[in-house]
């Protein structure tokens, strides 16, 4: 159930990136199209973050500790931007149109996650 909830969370946070990030967007053309899009997108940054995030964070440990942690941020538009890759060989309507459109939509997308798990929370977290 915590993955369902995780990828819900992960697709509306999604969404409202592409609300407010100009040069993120879903060109779905029905509704059920861009939800449908939304969900494939999220289990697709799910998986990407969950394999290499910490190895990049291994790699770049130097990089993080260098920075004070911006690093991160850059790191995130960059699989952020992959994302949008692997979306665009699976023909998938969903585009980030260059560096600083993934870098805010990265951004906008932790802030939203974040805001939505406190809200409602993951039943991993109930334990």
């Amino acid at each position: 159930m915590g993955f369902l909830i995780r990828l819900a969370t992960t697709a509306i946070a999604l969404w409202v990136t592409t609300l407010i990030v100009p040069g993120v967007e879903v060109t779905g053309r029905r509704f059920s199209d861009t939800a449908f899009t939304l969900l494939i997108v999220a289990l697709i940054f799910g998986v990407i973050n969950a394999v290499l995030k910490p190895v990049i964070k291994v790699v770049g440990c130097v990089f993080y500790l260098v920075t004070l942690g911006l690093f991160a941020l850059v790191v995130n538009a960059l699989l952020f931007l992959l994302t949008d890759w692997i979306a665009g060989s699976l023909d998938l309507p969903f585009h980030v149109r260059g560096f600083w459109a993934a870098f805010w939509g990265a951004i906008v997308m932790a802030v939203v996650t974040w805001l939505i798990s406190v809200v409602v929370p993951d039943s991993m977290d109930r334990r």
